[in-house]
């Protein structure tokens, strides 16, 4: 790394020689840092300060829960001022918060009432047609990288929704509609760059196999991604879109979902299920993607057959099949978690109960959306990949049912955030009744909740995370940030 000398001059007039003898900073302090941080950047960042659009917009989020009002917002434009950023913050022990695309539920876990890292700036995204791989910038959403590589005519495994971003998402895992083909997102990853919390700013490919393992699922403990090189594969339109269905078609729509899960093997043909309790009823949404213009005959006549509310499948751009799919933003709301083996005719049966039970339970509290998505796969899922901190087992194929709830009331949110871990333990107890052993079994890191415990997310994996995180940041400068902690 390339130091400007002026840099280095302003570095050394605030940087203590160690971290551990920091005293940790007050409120009125939290000025002072970002003054400094401010002085230190080059003219590619910023600093931004209550009052601004671009302070409004680096702390706002997908749910207006995960907001936090901070001191200070930085957008740094390069590497260098990441780093600059990472060692101020370490040396004055300030809090503070690393924002991607801000898809996150989680508050605190992308937003701070500290300094907020606003990574807006890394917003390109670069096609090298030779090594068949992209370098993208983690303030994107998935959107506008698929937009980006249409031209190219090639695609990347990211997000299946509108709105997602890339980097909680890739750092977290991955599910994707080519999933059955190439794994999780976290799977076609070639390299990451990636400034360590000593300002260090390093390539992490399979060459450094611990980091590269730890960076694979373990979201930011080891430092602040600046760029993901990711696979791409070549494509040209598929098919897919959203088919509605109302509540007088759910027997029928219950047993399509159930055989598509059980009996559709072709790696191409994905689904997501979305079953919707919101303004006072019951409606699924199935999301159908086929990786190719048209699917062959008998994997989706079933749902085209079932009489609809409204449609938009068709032939059409990858883009397209991801903005077909948006989910609305703007309320209070929250992710969780069950993990299955098998979505059965009864555990299907068992998530509609439960989405109809909370949508009127839930419906005095504000509830604005109570939603469980679906997501089957093949068993051979996690096949595609190598060894990751997440998922903690690779031979077997746990499936995720996201839980996504919505309300507006901020009193509500205890009385959702339970709701959601009792609906979840009532899903996994079903399964377990019908024969899963799914009772310990992995929850996936991007859906589970704040205080969902490591062990359950990481299992056996942990130990070795534990000691990667000592050795990258052995002054814990990361633990200043929110999220799950090793």
């Amino acid at each position: 790394m390339v130091w400007k000398i002026s840099t280095i001059v302003a570095l050394a007039t605030v940087l203590p020689s160690t971290l551990g003898t920091s005293v940790p900073p007050s409120s009125s302090n939290l000025q002072q840092v970002c003054t400094k941080i401010q002085r230190a950047i080059s003219s590619a960042s910023a600093v931004f300060y209550p009052g601004s659009a671009n302070y409004t917009a680096d702390n706002a989020h997908w749910v207006s829960s995960s907001d936090q009002s901070s001191a200070c917002t930085v957008e740094p434009g390069t590497a260098t001022d990441v780093s600059i950023t990472l060692q101020l913050l370490g040396s004055t022990k300030a809090p503070f918060g690393v924002k991607g695309g801000g898809h996150i539920t989680n508050v605190g876990f992308s937003s701070t009432t500290g300094v907020q890292i606003s990574m807006t700036r890394f917003s390109s995204v670069t096609y090298d047609k030779k090594s068949q791989t992209a370098d993208i910038g983690p303030g994107l959403i998935w959107d506008d990288v698929y937009a980006a590589l249409e031209p190219h005519g090639v695609i990347v495994a990211g997000g299946r929704v509108s709105g997602v971003g890339v980097a909680g998402f890739t750092l977290g895992g991955g599910y994707n509609w080519l999933t059955n083909q190439v794994g999780l997102t976290l799977d076609t990853v070639t390299a990451f760059e990636l400034v360590k919390p000593d300002g260090k700013i390093v390539s992490v490919t399979a060459a450094d196999p611990d980091l590269f393992f730890g960076l694979k699922g373990g979201f930011n403990n080891f430092g602040i991604v600046t760029k993901f090189t990711l696979k791409t594969f070549s494509r040209d339109k598929v098919w897919g879109g959203v088919i509605g269905y109302g509540s007088d078609q759910m027997p029928a729509v219950q047993a399509a979902i159930a055989r598509f899960a059980s009996k559709v093997t072709d790696p191409k043909a994905q689904i997501i299920a979305a079953c919707n309790f919101m303004d006072g009823g019951l409606q699924i949404d199935n999301i159908m993607f086929y990786d190719g213009p048209t699917p062959p005959p008998g994997i989706f006549d079933e749902f085209m057959n079932i009489p609809s509310v409204f449609t938009n499948v068709s032939t059409r751009s990858f883009l397209s099949v991801v903005q077909a799919g948006a989910v609305p933003a703007g309320a209070r709301g929250a992710f969780h978690v069950a993990t299955v083996l098998e979505f059965t005719p009864t555990t299907v049966a068992a998530v509609l109960n439960e989405t109809t039970f909370w949508g009127n339970k839930l419906a005095d509290d504000g509830a604005f959306l109570v939603s469980y998505n679906i997501e089957p796969f093949l068993p051979n899922l996690f096949s595609h990949g190598a060894a990751s901190a997440y998922p903690p087992v690779r031979n077997t194929g746990y499936l995720p049912i996201n839980l996504n709830f919505a309300w507006t009331p901020a009193k509500s949110d205890t009385i959702f955030h339970t709701a959601l871990k009792e609906s979840a333990q009532q899903l996994t107890n079903v399964a377990v009744h019908t024969g899963q052993a799914v009772s310990q079994a992995p929850l996936y890191t991007n859906y589970a909740l704040a205080d969902t415990p490591l062990e359950r997310m990481y299992g056996d994996h942990l130990p070795r995370l534990r000691t990667i995180k000592a050795q990258v940041d052995p002054h814990n400068v990361m633990g200043l940030a929110g999220g799950f902690k090793f």
